[in-house]
């Protein structure tokens, strides 16, 4: 069965409603869908998703890929594989950036009775790394509370689920081959992405969503089931602490994808660190910190999508103290607020370690805290106790540019 929808978003539909929907009719027997959205990308942008006739998650793509397939035992990337219930599916659209001269689009859906695993669409973005993770480096001696060790790792990085370029397989590899511990695999508002993580080897993938809107990011991580996007960020908050994960707001200075949303809660992790940091002398992610939740722990992610861009897994390194080198052991270290953020796996890191600070490889920085006062670090290893209050301190160089963070 074939359906066509066709017309032209304006200003006013945006204004309306971020969001809308097309009806698709898939009759029963049906085995798999396909789903093609055409309209000209250099004029606008629209986002592409696909409930099913009792509005459940079945996909999202954003505006990474104008056409997907769902079948019952594979999907195209950022979509899940399953029956296909027979009713009214709801394509969604998402009006992101539309002209004042309007954005023609159309959409064409069409179901089929074959083996439900053709017309699927492929990736032409996934690389050649290879497929399987490599064991880490040997890990650093890091002075850590007692039973614990410090994990290095990132807690922001796409994959072909969403708009990043490498499988899941290959984003673990060049991970672990840089020197982590763990990663968060976080694609963009789906879930699609999480059975595979437990498959890979050689590195603790830690399970993530990026709930994305065109008015702030915030990442889900933890065994959480898809997080509705449409809702206010309230409604994320406390579907993730039902779920027993934990929120974070990203990015919060980023651009054109800054944090603009109200919320009566707070998360409890806050992305500070994030690898659009350029300028590290420029304090304004620490000042966000402190007017928005100064009670949250500070996190750093490098929002890694393809080997062509600059960002690459562990810049910045965000360090967890763990029990043990697993997804719980990764959550619990970051529920408690045992963290540091560094540069990278190798360079100074700066840890609370029960009452005091401790400065690694950081030899002629400086130690800052909130009250402005500045001590000088000497040695590889140089201790300062009694620990400062609590709340973010950091290292600096001569240049006062920002090095690490606990």
């Amino acid at each position: 069965m074939r359906t066509v929808h066709s017309g032209v978003w304006r200003p006013a539909d945006r204004a309306a409603s971020r969001y809308h929907y097309r009806p698709v009719d898939v009759p029963p027997g049906a085995r798999s869908l396909r789903v093609e959205l055409a309209f000209d990308r250099s004029a606008g942008v629209l986002d592409l998703g696909l409930f099913d006739p009792a509005g459940r998650f079945r996909g999202y793509s954003g505006g990474a890929r104008d056409a997907f397939a769902v079948g019952e035992t594979v999907a195209t990337p950022g979509y899940l594989p399953g029956p296909l219930p027979a009713g009214s599916w709801q394509v969604l659209l998402g009006l992101h950036r539309i002209p004042a001269a309007g954005l023609a689009w159309s959409v064409t859906a069409e179901s089929s009775r074959g083996r439900g695993n053709s017309g699927l669409v492929s990736d032409p973005r996934v690389s050649t790394i290879a497929g399987r993770a490599a064991p880490g480096r040997r890990p650093r001696d890091l002075p850590a509370p007692a039973g614990m060790r410090w994990l290095a790792g990132d807690l922001h990085a796409h994959t072909v689920h969403s708009d990043g370029a490498l499988t899941v397989g290959e984003l673990a590899a060049l991970a672990a081959d840089g020197g982590l511990d763990f990663l968060a695999v976080t694609d963009h508002n789906t879930v699609s992405h999480h059975p595979e993580l437990a498959a890979t080897s050689g590195i603790v993938l830690v399970p993530g969503q990026e709930v994305t809107t065109d008015r702030g990011h915030a990442n889900a991580f933890g065994p959480v089931d898809w997080v509705d996007f449409r809702r206010p960020p309230d409604d994320w908050l406390s579907t993730v602490d039902a779920a027993g994960g934990l929120l974070s707001v990203n990015h919060p200075l980023a651009g054109d994808c800054a944090w603009l949303m109200p919320m009566t809660g707070r998360p409890p992790l806050a992305e500070v660190w994030h690898s659009g940091w350029w300028d590290r002398t420029w304090g304004a992610p620490l000042a966000w910190l402190l007017a928005w939740a100064p009670d949250a722990v500070a996190v750093g992610g490098s929002d890694f999508h393809r080997l062509s861009d600059s960002e690459r897994p562990g810049r910045p390194t965000t360090w967890v103290a763990a029990a043990e080198p697993s997804v719980a052991g990764i959550l619990d270290g970051l529920r408690a607020g045992r963290t540091a953020i560094g540069a990278d796996p190798d360079g100074p890191v700066l840890l609370r370690v029960e009452d005091r600070v401790v400065a690694v490889d950081a030899d002629g920085t400086l130690l800052v805290d909130l009250t402005g006062r500045r001590r000088p670090v000497h040695g590889d290893r140089a201790e300062f106790v009694p620990a400062p209050d609590p709340g973010p301190v950091w290292l600096e160089d001569g240049n006062a540019r920002i090095l690490a963070i606990t």
